[in-house]
């Protein structure tokens, strides 16, 4: 078995890539998180100090992995299901069943990047009766942070998928009012009880991090290039030491095109906002050409990078 550079965490032998200063934290046996990064020795994401582990899923920080599925499903109402192509109602957990799985390591530089990869198994099947191989591919950048998620068909039949990321950014709760968040040309809906859409409504170029609208919203980008979002937090003190983080959901015409910023913070005097780029709207399967499909033996991936300044 070959061995890996760990870093004790909470109690816990995390996965380390890099140094000191620009590091990866990583738990491949919970879910494939991404627990800590820290970027010229500052934490860039959010993690509790008093992190559950032995509910690490339910954990709120890091960037949890979403697939199959992002976001709730329903069939006729009922939350926490989807129908498939010949009818058959199948339960599928809130935002998939990835981060709930253990992954394994499929390649890693200590230095620089590693692949984690889940595969299909008794524990995915009955949710999503389709072959797959998932990797979720994080390379340190010198001024960031590249991640990747690939999808391969592993099967006979057309696999639908459409994943996305759940990142927890660090945002003192008092600062809301005073952080901007930039966003590419978009629309913002919500999902209903029901689990139906809203109807759009005109998105901002620019919201303050306390705005309403922001809360468990969808921003629908508008095609065909998505360009990127940031986050510009000021410093806690007044003074210049403030930092802004850019997402770059701009893929070139060479990955899949994401299609949607997601923006959610859990309480008011959480300090943590999540800004979530999505492959897709939930539910997404129950409506028409809204689901990525891949073909037998064809893989697909989608890329972002996070550049702090």
């Amino acid at each position: 078995m070959p061995s890996y550079p760990t870093f004790r965490f909470q109690d816990q032998d995390l996965i380390r890539i890099g140094d000191e200063h620009d590091a990866l934290l990583l738990a491949p046996w919970a879910g494939g998180r991404l627990v800590r990064w820290i970027h010229r020795g500052t934490d860039i994401l959010y993690w509790p100090d008093h992190a559950d582990w032995s509910r690490p899923a339910k954990v709120r920080g890091g960037n949890p992995l979403l697939f199959p599925f992002i976001g709730r499903h329903f069939v006729d109402g009922e939350p926490g299901k989807w129908r498939d192509g010949n009818g058959v109602v199948r339960a599928m957990p809130q935002h998939g069943f990835a981060r709930d799985l253990p992954f394994e390591i499929a390649d890693c530089d200590p230095a620089r990047s590693i692949t984690m990869v889940l595969t299909d198994s008794d524990a995915t099947r009955d949710a999503y009766p389709f072959s797959f191989r998932f990797e979720a591919s994080y390379r340190l950048l010198e001024d960031g942070l590249e991640v990747t998620l690939a999808v391969r068909n592993a099967g006979r039949e057309p696999l639908p998928f459409y994943a996305g990321h759940h990142f927890y950014f660090a945002v003192p709760h008092e600062l809301r009012g005073q952080c901007r968040l930039t966003m590419p040309p978009a629309e913002w809906l919500r999902q209903r009880p029901d689990g139906s859409l809203t109807a759009a409504q005109p998105g901002e170029a620019v919201y303050a991090l306390d705005d309403p609208r922001l809360q468990d919203t969808f921003h629908r980008l508008h095609a065909p290039v998505a360009g990127a979002c940031e986050l510009a937090i000021p410093s806690s003190d007044g003074g210049n030491t403030g930092r802004a983080i850019r997402i770059d959901l701009d893929a070139n015409g060479r990955t899949v095109p994401w299609q949607a910023v997601t923006t959610w913070s859990e309480r008011e005097d959480s300090d943590f906002y999540c800004v979530e780029p999505w492959l897709a709207l939930p539910d997404a399967i129950h409506r028409r050409g809204e689901t990525l499909w891949v073909a037998p033996g064809d893989r697909t991936e989608a890329v972002c990078r996070l550049l702090p300044a």
